[in-house]
Protein backbone atom coordinates (compact mmCIF):
# COMPACT_ATOMS: atom_id res chain seq x y z
CA UNK A 1 0.00 0.00 0.00
CA UNK A 2 1.34 3.88 -0.77
CA UNK A 3 1.88 5.33 2.19
CA UNK A 4 0.08 8.60 1.12
CA UNK A 5 -3.72 8.88 0.04
CA UNK A 6 -3.53 11.82 -1.77
CA UNK A 7 -1.15 13.46 -4.55
CA UNK A 8 0.86 16.35 -3.23
CA UNK A 9 0.54 18.11 -6.62
CA UNK A 10 -2.63 19.93 -8.13
CA UNK A 11 -1.38 19.03 -11.91
CA UNK A 12 -0.01 16.25 -13.51
CA UNK A 13 2.71 18.15 -15.51
CA UNK A 14 5.82 15.94 -15.92
CA UNK A 15 7.23 13.85 -13.76
CA UNK A 16 10.81 15.46 -13.19
CA UNK A 17 9.07 16.78 -9.83
CA UNK A 18 6.28 14.04 -8.92
CA UNK A 19 7.63 12.67 -5.64
CA UNK A 20 7.90 8.50 -6.04
CA UNK A 21 5.20 8.72 -3.12
CA UNK A 22 2.98 9.69 -5.87
CA UNK A 23 3.87 7.42 -8.91
CA UNK A 24 3.36 4.27 -6.67
CA UNK A 25 -0.22 6.47 -5.54
CA UNK A 26 -0.95 6.50 -9.04
CA UNK A 27 0.26 2.80 -9.82
CA UNK A 28 -1.79 1.28 -6.97
CA UNK A 29 -5.10 3.04 -8.18
CA UNK A 30 -4.24 1.51 -12.00
CA UNK A 31 -4.33 -1.50 -10.55
CA UNK A 32 -7.62 -0.94 -9.36
CA UNK A 33 -9.09 0.26 -11.92
CA UNK A 34 -7.81 -2.09 -14.22
CA UNK A 35 -10.05 -4.71 -12.35
CA UNK A 36 -12.29 -2.32 -12.99
CA UNK A 37 -12.52 -1.91 -16.80
CA UNK A 38 -12.17 -5.88 -16.96
CA UNK A 39 -15.30 -6.32 -15.35
CA UNK A 40 -19.00 -6.77 -17.24
CA UNK A 41 -20.04 -2.88 -16.41
CA UNK A 42 -16.69 -0.95 -16.74
CA UNK A 43 -18.54 2.13 -15.52
CA UNK A 44 -17.93 3.45 -12.08
CA UNK A 45 -19.47 6.95 -10.55
CA UNK A 46 -16.69 8.40 -9.14
CA UNK A 47 -15.89 11.52 -11.32
CA UNK A 48 -19.85 12.34 -11.82
CA UNK A 49 -20.79 15.99 -12.05
CA UNK A 50 -16.85 16.55 -13.02
CA UNK A 51 -16.58 18.02 -16.03
CA UNK A 52 -13.15 16.96 -18.17
CA UNK A 53 -12.02 19.22 -21.52
CA UNK A 54 -9.87 17.43 -23.57
CA UNK A 55 -7.69 19.89 -25.96
CA UNK A 56 -5.55 19.14 -28.50
CA UNK A 57 -3.46 20.94 -30.50
CA UNK A 58 -1.75 18.07 -32.11
CA UNK A 59 -2.75 14.84 -33.63
CA UNK A 60 -3.00 11.67 -31.50
CA UNK A 61 -5.46 8.80 -31.64
CA UNK A 62 -4.21 6.33 -28.79
CA UNK A 63 -3.78 9.10 -26.17
CA UNK A 64 -6.93 11.06 -27.18
CA UNK A 65 -9.35 7.99 -27.79
CA UNK A 66 -7.44 6.58 -24.06
CA UNK A 67 -7.94 9.81 -22.05
CA UNK A 68 -11.75 9.60 -23.40
CA UNK A 69 -12.89 5.82 -22.33
CA UNK A 70 -10.97 6.85 -19.15
CA UNK A 71 -13.27 9.50 -18.33
CA UNK A 72 -16.13 8.20 -19.78
CA UNK A 73 -15.70 5.05 -17.38
CA UNK A 74 -15.36 7.01 -14.62
CA UNK A 75 -18.91 9.02 -15.22
CA UNK A 76 -17.44 12.26 -16.43
CA UNK A 77 -18.51 14.23 -18.53
CA UNK A 78 -17.03 15.17 -21.25
CA UNK A 79 -16.04 18.37 -23.88
CA UNK A 80 -13.47 17.48 -26.97
CA UNK A 81 -12.07 20.01 -28.27
CA UNK A 82 -8.96 19.61 -31.74
CA UNK A 83 -7.61 23.07 -32.92
CA UNK A 84 -8.18 21.76 -36.35
CA UNK A 85 -11.90 23.02 -36.04
CA UNK A 86 -11.36 25.44 -33.85
CA UNK A 87 -11.48 29.36 -33.47
CA UNK A 88 -7.75 28.96 -32.90
CA UNK A 89 -7.43 28.65 -36.70
CA UNK A 90 -9.24 32.55 -36.80
CA UNK A 91 -6.75 33.22 -34.46
CA UNK A 92 -7.60 33.17 -31.17
CA UNK A 93 -5.07 32.52 -28.23
CA UNK A 94 -4.05 29.70 -25.92
CA UNK A 95 -5.43 31.58 -22.91
CA UNK A 96 -8.49 32.96 -24.65
CA UNK A 97 -9.48 29.49 -25.95
CA UNK A 98 -8.90 27.86 -22.19
CA UNK A 99 -10.83 31.04 -20.36
CA UNK A 100 -13.49 30.36 -22.81
CA UNK A 101 -13.65 26.42 -21.80
CA UNK A 102 -12.92 27.62 -18.43
CA UNK A 103 -16.09 29.80 -18.16
CA UNK A 104 -17.91 26.50 -19.10
CA UNK A 105 -17.21 25.36 -15.73
CA UNK A 106 -14.50 22.79 -16.34
CA UNK A 107 -13.12 20.98 -13.75
CA UNK A 108 -9.89 19.31 -15.61
CA UNK A 109 -8.10 20.10 -18.52
CA UNK A 110 -6.27 17.63 -20.73
CA UNK A 111 -3.86 19.12 -22.50
CA UNK A 112 -1.66 17.88 -26.02
CA UNK A 113 -0.21 20.49 -27.58
CA UNK A 114 3.30 20.71 -30.26
CA UNK A 115 5.15 23.70 -27.77
CA UNK A 116 6.83 22.46 -24.24
CA UNK A 117 5.54 24.21 -21.39
CA UNK A 118 2.32 24.68 -22.20
CA UNK A 119 0.91 22.47 -19.39
CA UNK A 120 2.64 24.78 -16.99
CA UNK A 121 1.91 27.81 -18.84
CA UNK A 122 -1.91 26.93 -18.38
CA UNK A 123 -1.15 25.93 -14.92
CA UNK A 124 0.08 29.15 -13.77
CA UNK A 125 -3.13 30.99 -15.43
CA UNK A 126 -6.36 28.82 -14.65
CA UNK A 127 -7.85 27.04 -11.58
CA UNK A 128 -8.63 23.92 -13.29
CA UNK A 129 -6.19 20.68 -13.09
CA UNK A 130 -4.35 20.55 -15.46
CA UNK A 131 -2.89 17.13 -16.90
CA UNK A 132 -0.30 17.06 -19.75
CA UNK A 133 -1.11 15.24 -22.47
CA UNK A 134 2.57 15.67 -24.36
CA UNK A 135 3.90 18.90 -25.00
CA UNK A 136 6.59 19.29 -27.67
CA UNK A 137 9.54 17.14 -26.80
CA UNK A 138 9.69 17.86 -23.29
CA UNK A 139 7.32 15.36 -21.49
CA UNK A 140 4.47 12.90 -21.32
CA UNK A 141 4.11 11.87 -18.00
CA UNK A 142 0.85 9.46 -18.46
CA UNK A 143 2.67 7.24 -21.51
CA UNK A 144 5.58 7.25 -18.47
CA UNK A 145 3.66 5.67 -15.79
CA UNK A 146 1.97 3.38 -18.22
CA UNK A 147 4.76 1.44 -19.23
CA UNK A 148 5.55 1.14 -15.83
CA UNK A 149 2.83 0.06 -14.98
CA UNK A 150 2.76 -2.69 -17.48
CA UNK A 151 6.36 -3.80 -16.97
CA UNK A 152 5.55 -4.31 -13.01
CA UNK A 153 2.82 -6.13 -14.58
CA UNK A 154 5.07 -8.43 -16.62
CA UNK A 155 8.81 -8.53 -14.17
CA UNK A 156 7.52 -7.50 -11.10
CA UNK A 157 9.24 -4.17 -9.05
CA UNK A 158 11.74 -2.13 -11.02
CA UNK A 159 13.91 -1.90 -8.01
CA UNK A 160 17.14 -3.16 -9.46
CA UNK A 161 15.68 -4.29 -13.29
CA UNK A 162 17.61 -2.59 -16.29
CA UNK A 163 15.79 -0.95 -18.66
CA UNK A 164 17.06 0.09 -21.96
CA UNK A 165 15.36 2.97 -24.29
CA UNK A 166 16.23 2.50 -27.91
CA UNK A 167 16.02 4.97 -30.96
CA UNK A 168 15.09 8.79 -31.35
CA UNK A 169 15.78 9.76 -27.69
CA UNK A 170 16.52 13.31 -28.92
CA UNK A 171 13.07 14.39 -30.21
CA UNK A 172 11.24 12.23 -28.07
CA UNK A 173 9.06 13.20 -24.75
CA UNK A 174 8.53 9.57 -23.93
CA UNK A 175 11.82 9.15 -23.39
CA UNK A 176 12.32 11.98 -20.78
CA UNK A 177 9.24 10.62 -19.03
CA UNK A 178 10.39 7.38 -19.06
CA UNK A 179 13.86 8.06 -17.45
CA UNK A 180 12.25 10.44 -14.47
CA UNK A 181 9.79 7.68 -13.62
CA UNK A 182 12.03 4.71 -14.22
CA UNK A 183 14.83 5.78 -11.69
CA UNK A 184 12.38 6.94 -8.81
CA UNK A 185 10.93 3.53 -8.43
CA UNK A 186 14.55 2.10 -8.79
CA UNK A 187 14.80 1.12 -11.60
CA UNK A 188 18.58 1.73 -13.95
CA UNK A 189 18.38 3.28 -17.34
CA UNK A 190 19.95 3.14 -20.45
CA UNK A 191 19.61 4.98 -23.76
CA UNK A 192 20.73 3.46 -26.74
CA UNK A 193 20.95 4.60 -30.63
CA UNK A 194 22.46 7.05 -32.91
CA UNK A 195 24.80 9.27 -32.18
CA UNK A 196 22.70 12.04 -33.95
CA UNK A 197 19.60 10.65 -32.07
CA UNK A 198 21.01 10.82 -28.34
CA UNK A 199 21.32 14.30 -26.71
CA UNK A 200 25.18 14.97 -26.18
CA UNK A 201 25.29 15.34 -22.23
CA UNK A 202 22.20 13.16 -21.26
CA UNK A 203 24.82 10.65 -19.44
CA UNK A 204 25.81 13.70 -17.12
CA UNK A 205 22.40 15.41 -16.93
CA UNK A 206 19.91 12.46 -16.55
CA UNK A 207 22.40 9.81 -14.89
CA UNK A 208 21.95 7.11 -17.29
CA UNK A 209 23.96 4.54 -19.25
CA UNK A 210 24.88 4.94 -22.70
CA UNK A 211 25.05 2.38 -25.77
CA UNK A 212 25.56 2.94 -29.27
CA UNK A 213 25.61 -0.98 -30.03
CA UNK A 214 21.80 -2.32 -30.25
CA UNK A 215 23.04 -5.83 -29.70
CA UNK A 216 25.27 -5.22 -26.07
CA UNK A 217 22.29 -2.79 -25.14
CA UNK A 218 19.86 -5.79 -25.34
CA UNK A 219 21.99 -8.49 -23.71
CA UNK A 220 22.35 -5.98 -20.84
CA UNK A 221 18.37 -5.29 -20.24
CA UNK A 222 15.42 -6.75 -18.56
CA UNK A 223 13.10 -4.54 -20.91
CA UNK A 224 14.01 -2.61 -24.22
CA UNK A 225 11.20 0.25 -24.84
CA UNK A 226 11.61 1.61 -28.64
CA UNK A 227 10.53 4.58 -29.51
CA UNK A 228 9.72 5.52 -32.87
CA UNK A 229 11.30 7.90 -35.21
CA UNK A 230 10.12 11.09 -35.62
CA UNK A 231 10.72 12.50 -38.88
CA UNK A 232 8.38 15.41 -38.28
CA UNK A 233 10.38 16.88 -35.75
CA UNK A 234 13.79 16.44 -37.14
CA UNK A 235 14.91 19.64 -39.39
CA UNK A 236 17.73 18.27 -40.76
CA UNK A 237 18.51 14.61 -41.84
CA UNK A 238 20.36 12.76 -38.56
CA UNK A 239 20.82 9.42 -40.53
CA UNK A 240 21.02 8.02 -44.10
CA UNK A 241 18.33 6.30 -44.76
CA UNK A 242 15.44 4.10 -42.70
CA UNK A 243 16.28 1.06 -44.50
CA UNK A 244 20.48 1.71 -42.92
CA UNK A 245 18.86 2.96 -39.58
CA UNK A 246 16.60 -0.74 -39.57
CA UNK A 247 20.24 -2.73 -40.14
CA UNK A 248 21.90 -0.83 -37.45
CA UNK A 249 18.95 -0.51 -34.75
CA UNK A 250 15.68 -2.29 -35.99
CA UNK A 251 14.94 -5.24 -33.87
CA UNK A 252 14.68 -8.70 -35.66
CA UNK A 253 13.63 -12.01 -34.00
CA UNK A 254 16.96 -13.38 -35.06
CA UNK A 255 18.60 -11.01 -32.76
CA UNK A 256 16.25 -11.41 -29.96
CA UNK A 257 16.52 -15.64 -30.31
CA UNK A 258 20.45 -15.00 -30.26
CA UNK A 259 20.24 -13.40 -26.72
CA UNK A 260 20.85 -16.13 -23.68
CA UNK A 261 17.67 -14.37 -21.75
CA UNK A 262 14.65 -13.73 -22.32
CA UNK A 263 13.27 -9.55 -22.49
CA UNK A 264 10.40 -7.64 -22.91
CA UNK A 265 10.15 -5.28 -25.50
CA UNK A 266 7.64 -2.47 -25.57
CA UNK A 267 6.83 0.52 -27.80
CA UNK A 268 4.30 3.67 -27.23
CA UNK A 269 3.27 3.32 -30.97
CA UNK A 270 2.19 4.35 -33.81
CA UNK A 271 5.25 1.39 -34.85
CA UNK A 272 6.99 2.16 -37.85
CA UNK A 273 7.12 -1.82 -38.94
CA UNK A 274 10.39 -2.72 -40.33
CA UNK A 275 12.17 0.50 -39.27
CA UNK A 276 12.09 0.04 -35.56
CA UNK A 277 10.61 -3.80 -35.08
CA UNK A 278 9.89 -6.03 -37.46
CA UNK A 279 6.61 -7.54 -37.18
CA UNK A 280 7.09 -10.81 -36.15
CA UNK A 281 9.00 -8.86 -32.70
CA UNK A 282 5.84 -6.70 -32.49
CA UNK A 283 3.63 -9.49 -32.69
CA UNK A 284 5.66 -11.90 -31.25
CA UNK A 285 5.89 -13.43 -27.46
CA UNK A 286 8.44 -11.13 -26.23
CA UNK A 287 5.92 -7.95 -26.67
CA UNK A 288 3.66 -6.34 -24.35
CA UNK A 289 2.67 -3.65 -26.61
CA UNK A 290 -0.92 -4.29 -26.80
CA UNK A 291 -0.63 -4.24 -22.93
CA UNK A 292 0.57 -0.82 -23.14
CA UNK A 293 -2.63 0.48 -24.35
CA UNK A 294 -5.20 -1.99 -22.17
CA UNK A 295 -3.16 -0.34 -19.42
CA UNK A 296 -3.61 3.48 -20.59
CA UNK A 297 -6.82 3.47 -19.61
CA UNK A 298 -6.77 2.36 -16.21
CA UNK A 299 -3.30 4.34 -15.13
CA UNK A 300 -5.79 7.23 -16.69
CA UNK A 301 -8.49 6.74 -14.92
CA UNK A 302 -7.05 6.75 -11.58
CA UNK A 303 -4.95 10.03 -12.74
CA UNK A 304 -7.75 11.49 -13.13
CA UNK A 305 -9.75 10.44 -10.21
CA UNK A 306 -6.61 11.42 -8.09
CA UNK A 307 -6.50 14.69 -9.39
CA UNK A 308 -10.57 15.33 -9.11
CA UNK A 309 -10.51 14.24 -5.96
CA UNK A 310 -7.28 15.69 -4.62
CA UNK A 311 -8.75 19.03 -2.53
CA UNK A 312 -11.88 17.21 -1.32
Amino acid sequence: MPRNTKLQSRHLLGLQHVPADDLHLILHWAGHFKEVINRPIKRVPSLRDITIANLFFENSTRTRLSFELAEKRLSADVVNFAASNSSVKKGETLTDTVNNILAMKVDVVVIRHADAGVPQFLADRVPAHIVNAGDGTHEHPTQALLDAFTMQERIGSLEGKNIVIVGDILHSRVALSNIYCLQKLGAEVMVCGQSTLIPKYIQEAFNVRVEYNLQKALAWCDVANVLRIQLERQNQPLFSSLREYNLAYGISRSMLESLNKEIVIMHPGPINRGVELDSDVADGPHSIILDQVENGVAVRMAVLYLLANRDQ
